[in-house]
């Protein structure tokens, strides 16, 4: 009888610790889509001081303290108005993360399964120290890889314009073929695709699928593209997707990038991060709108991939018996 009590205060001490954890993890996400319906005047009285403090301007906020609130005196759409109908500028950085997110998840995910599928088939002691290659490149910061890849941009003329004396001969072919806008893109974009996180996830997956598919496979006469696609991709199905959602959510709130390889005109093809990132006490309100707005991508593809992820996750696309 103690044993069961003992046990039932332990799952209600569990559930209510989770809970209260839940909670704590939504407040931010609740904050800002509650407060993105309040008036400017609100969120000033509320959340100036904080931005004023940051910018250094002289407080002439109505509340000296910052005051959070959830629910709004006077619920309003305006800043919604400002973000998506009466400013372009809001949308068009929000395509700008687009246009620069779903290429980098979409090649990344196709170099990962093409270069996994080869360490996992095919192991030996030079592609094993590759891969070593890729786990140190992996456990580095960005900000560490940054520089180096800002290096070799710069040679190739896509982060500015190219010096025919000093930048590698490819680079007027580029500007050639290409405009300026689309050169800074490819800037954030090449570096990232090769990033070696996918490759390093979707490996240690792929090796857990058993020999004797790939045997049976062989022996009704299948080549390496229909093993590669009849068998490792749907097996694999889980963690690619998992594998996406960590690869879009990280890039869609990347900074640094943009900041560093995109200079001069090119702020205008800044990500909304970006802009996120550069808040100021005159934009706190449309701020919250806008961070509502840069939500969705994310939540839409949490709530369709939640069962994925957390198989994923859980199994590590091994073969559940």
């Amino acid at each position: 009888m103690a044993v069961k009590k003992r046990n039932r205060f332990l799952d209600i001490s569990v559930a209510v610790f989770i809970a209260a954890a839940a909670v704590l993890f939504l407040m931010p996400t609740v904050l800002t889509i509650a407060n993105s319906f309040m008036t400017s005047n609100e969120v000033q009285a509320n959340y100036g001081a904080m931005f004023s403090n940051m910018s250094g301007n002289e407080k002439k906020f109505i509340s000296e303290d910052v005051n959070l609130k959830f629910i709004p005196d006077k619920v309003t759409i305006d800043q919604y108005k400002s973000v998506l109908i009466k400013n372009s500028d809001y949308l068009m950085k929000f395509w700008n993360s687009v246009i620069l997110t779903v290429p980098i998840t979409f090649f990344q995910l196709a170099l990962a399964v093409i270069t996994s599928y080869g360490f996992s088939r095919y192991p030996g002691k030079i592609k094993g120290l590759i891969f070593f290659v890729y786990i140190i490149l992996m456990i580095m910061p960005a900000q560490v890889t940054l520089v180096p890849n800002y290096l070799v941009l710069d040679k190739l003329g896509m982060i500015d314009e190219a010096d025919p004396e000093k930048s590698w001969a490819i680079a007027l072919k580029l500007q050639e073929m290409f405009s300026p806008g689309t050169l800074s893109r490819l800037a954030i974009i090449l570096p990232a695709v090769f990033s070696p996180f996918s490759i390093f996830l979707l490996t240690k997956v792929m090796k857990r699928i058993p020999k004797s598919y790939v045997e049976a496979a062989k022996l009704d006469g299948a080549g390496e593209i229909q093993i590669m696609t009849k068998i490792y991709l749907p097996m694999c199905k889980s963690a690619l997707v998992s594998i996406g959602m960590l690869v879009f959510i990280d890039y869609w709130n990347m900074v640094e990038q943009p900041l560093v390889l995109m200079k001069g005109d090119n702020t205008s093809l800044h990500p909304l991060s970006v802009f996120l990132s550069q808040i100021s006490g005159a934009e706190v309100g449309l701020a919250f709108a806008v961070g509502a707005v840069y939500m969705i991508p994310t939540i839409l593809m949490f709530l369709y991939g939640e069962d994925y992820l957390v198989e994923g996750i859980t199994y590590s696309g091994g073969i559940k018996g």
